[in-house]
């Protein structure tokens, strides 16, 4: 049956072979935005519906991280600043870095967790990265508000001095780059769990090895000269000293470490889309 015969029949829906890698096919991710929706509120109503406390673990999990992580790193390594409360410079470095982290181990999962639904049914496959992405997006603002409330507590209780400086209009940039960073390595990673399982098993700690090369525990003016380039090397630092810096007025915030997160952002993402959609043709025969 030729085009012109099927658009005489007039389709609702005609499925083709992907002509490029490159070919997003965001139309009909728009098309299938309800979907994306409905993911979103199934993997929230799903994770928390058979728990007693239920969407408190939002802020239990941070506000306890952030106890240790004070008593460890802060009290007993004197790691933390001393210009600002310890707690609020935790709080804030395992804010940024649990959305990051969410999406990256999240997604790297994709194919594996999802195969059944791929193989019965057709949508865009990249609806369900997006979902994820998405979906963690609720956590993320229930843990900002919590940093909120310990600004608020820090500020008007105890006189503590810091200021939010102009960079917390790129806030949503940020945010936007650690969705798009945890997005595009989850892609590529899911698409090469689809042949090497292993990579499933490395994720999980991995993402806890990783946190450590970032400035999530230590603030970046502490670490060695000769050392500092490994660290700036990290992405996520650059994103968690621009957070530091938006709400706290601590941090190295800088337009080059800024511009190389972006720049290596866009390419991870590229990357893990072109692999994500190179894969997705056939990885059921190999998951």
């Amino acid at each position: 049956m030729n085009q012109h015969q099927l658009q005489e029949e007039k389709w609702d829906l005609i499925i083709e072979p992907q002509s490029s890698i490159f070919n997003l096919n965001l139309k009909a991710v728009w098309r299938y935005r309800d979907l994306l929706l409905l993911l979103v509120k199934r993997d929230f109503v799903a994770f928390y519906k058979q728990t007693v406390l239920g969407p408190l673990w939002f802020f239990i999990q941070p506000f306890f991280t952030t106890l240790v992580f004070t008593f460890i790193f802060g009290n007993l390594a004197g790691l933390a600043p001393n210009d600002i409360p310890a707690p609020l410079f935790y709080i804030a470095g395992i804010t940024a870095w649990n959305y990051f982290a969410d999406c990256l181990t999240k997604t790297s999962s994709v194919f594996r967790d999802n195969a059944s639904i791929f193989g019965k049914v057709y949508f865009p496959r990249l609806i369900m990265p997006l979902s994820i992405v998405t979906s963690n997006l609720v956590r993320f603002a229930v843990q900002m508000s919590l940093m909120l409330i310990m600004m608020g507590y820090y500020y008007f209780f105890q006189g503590s001095n810091f200021h939010i400086t102009w960079a917390i209009l790129l806030f949503p940039v940020l945010t936007l780059l650690m969705a798009l960073l945890g997005l595009g390595l989850g892609l590529i990673i899911t698409a090469m769990t689809t042949k090497y399982r292993d990579l499933a098993f490395l994720i999980t700690f991995g993402v806890q090895l990783l946190m450590y090369g970032t400035t999530v525990i230590y603030p970046l003016s502490k670490i060695p000269e000769k050392y500092r380039y490994i660290i700036e090397l990290n992405p996520m630092t650059n994103i968690i000293e621009g957070f530091r810096y938006a709400f706290l007025g601590i941090g190295e915030f800088t337009l080059h470490g800024f511009l190389y997160t972006v720049t290596v952002t866009a390419i991870f993402l590229v990357l893990g889309v072109v692999i994500f959609n190179k894969t997705e043709k056939s990885f059921v025969d190999t998951v």
